[in-house]
């Protein structure tokens, strides 16, 4: 090797060369491949809505079922309502930092028909023992209990907390009640105590926790109520 090659000049103009080249080839494919990343994060939150009332689809049906059962999506700001067939796209956890420091808040509210029923589908976003966790919550037409819910989450313990996403949690709440014996909102508490393992009581504001999982499950428990509660002003116009 020749000494010039073999400079430190050499080396860090060689090194510079290279960072430049691989910086350039990353943003081509980044830049080339961003329609389609796109368009999966759309369908994954088609997907992701129905399954919280119970209706499977995958990327070669999601659009198709989505409209199927999807008959409205409504962007609720305040005491502003407006239709939004995009409201599907809207960046939940932007929105909740919108909130946090004073601004208005957008809440995408999806309303399906199942089975001849009116179903409300709601976006929720918290935290569980490592990272963010989310999902969506579908109520029944009487507003006030739970037909079906979805989880997920970026990097809870695999066989513990991970299993938010599994149907043996998430079938547990299916028409749990959100409200108490007064008529109260009082939302899901992910109780390890209830004394209803098999959660046949559906007006005890309570679901089995997952063994081994206590901050993931009030982590879930905390962002249903809180993300449902944002939505109560609206609700209430809908009773009247």
């Amino acid at each position: 090797m020749s000494k010039r090659t073999d400079s430190n000049g050499y080396t860090i103009i060689f090194s510079v060369v290279m960072v430049i080249v691989v910086g350039a080839l990353l943003a081509f494919f980044a830049n080339f491949t961003k329609a389609d990343r796109v368009k999966n994060d759309q369908v994954k939150a088609q997907i992701d809505i129905l399954n919280a009332i119970g209706v499977e689809a995958d990327r070669s049906n999601a659009t198709e079922m989505f409209t199927k059962y999807i008959k409205e999506q409504k962007v609720i700001e305040g005491d502003k309502v407006s239709d939004d067939d995009k409201a599907y796209l809207i960046d939940v956890k932007k929105e909740l930092d919108n909130a946090k420091n004073g601004l208005t808040q957008k809440l995408p509210l999806f309303i399906a028909e199942k089975e001849g029923k009116s179903l409300y589908i709601m976006p929720v976003r918290g935290n569980g023992l490592w990272d963010a966790i989310w999902g969506y919550i579908a109520v029944n037409d009487d507003l006030k209990s739970v037909n079906g819910v979805y989880f997920d989450h970026k990097g809870e313990t695999p066989g513990l907390g991970a299993n938010i996403t599994e149907k043996f949690f998430t079938d547990d709440f299916k028409g749990e009640s959100l409200y108490d014996g007064s008529g109260n909102f009082k939302g899901i508490e992910i109780s390890k105590s209830n004394g209803d393992p098999n959660n046949m009581d559906k007006s005890d504001n309570q679901v089995d926790a997952i063994s081994g999982a206590t901050i993931t499950g009030n982590g879930v428990g905390a962002m249903i109520n809180s993300g449902i509660r944002s939505y109560l002003p609206y609700f209430s116009t809908l009773k009247k």
